[in-house]
């Protein structure tokens, strides 16, 4: 029986690139989402993905939605945790509201989502967990403290975590995208975004199954001895 792996975010860019990329390496995937229906909806039809319902950022809608794919699918071994989002703004001029969603989903999810799983993945002395940062969490990046403080705390969340869950088998890993071609990235204007492709050594932003093949290998069962890292996938923008 193939492992079962959730993905968060799962339908669309970088995540659904990720579903359908360990779909076709065997494993089970379900994939999550929240409010955008019709985008799920669509990926479920072309893909034969199962899509699930639900805000990372409610800690009991997580635990409910797992126990009921863990009933139906098995347990979860491998979970990407990917769901994120962005409301930018310069500091002296966002909200409270804007700063804490994106705390509430982009590192709460994370929390929330682990937690979920992170119990049945001791018992059972197995489990890969990789979570999604992003280069913004490593450089910092204007107009985006809630976005950089968020992803920087993914980065964090993630060693410790591997400390945690070394003993049991279980590796937790992050991976920090560059600027990568994604509905999230087509929200920039234009100018903006030439000057940030204008940043990047390679000359170009990253296509989401770039992203999706570093996920696939950090998940892989013969991936036990890495656990605790960051793995930059951002062109050369930023060289920690």
């Amino acid at each position: 029986m193939s492992r079962v792996a959730l993905v968060t975010g799962g339908v669309t860019g970088i995540g659904a690139s990720t579903s359908k990329l360990l779909k076709s390496n065997g494993y089970t995937v379900v994939a999550n989402y929240f409010g955008n229906d019709q985008d799920a909806d669509g990926f479920s039809r072309e893909t034969g993905i199962p899509s699930r319902a639900w805000n990372v950022g409610d800690f009991e809608a997580c635990q409910r939605e797992t126990a009921a794919i863990e009933a139906e699918f098995g347990p979860i071994e491998v979970l990407v945790n990917n769901a994120g989002i962005t409301r930018d703004a310069m500091l002296h001029k966002m909200s409270q509201d804007d700063w804490q969603h994106v705390i509430d989903i982009d590192l709460g999810g994370c929390f929330n989502m682990c937690r979920a799983v992170i119990e049945g993945m001791r018992e059972r002395r197995f489990g890969r967990i990789v979570n999604i940062s992003s280069v913004n969490g490593q450089s910092g990046q204007a107009g985006q403290t809630n976005y950089s403080a968020a992803k920087a705390g993914v980065i964090g969340f993630t060693k410790a975590l591997a400390l945690e869950s070394a003993s049991r088998n279980i590796t937790v890993n992050a991976v920090a995208p560059g600027y990568t071609e994604t509905s999230m990235v087509d929200a920039v204007p234009q100018k903006v975004l030439d000057g940030i492709v204008a940043e990047v050594p390679v000359g170009r932003l990253a296509e989401p199954e770039e992203i999706a093949r570093g996920v696939l290998f950090l998940v892989a069962d013969e991936a036990g001895f890495l656990t605790g890292m960051t793995m930059p996938i951002n062109g050369g923008k930023y060289l920690a």
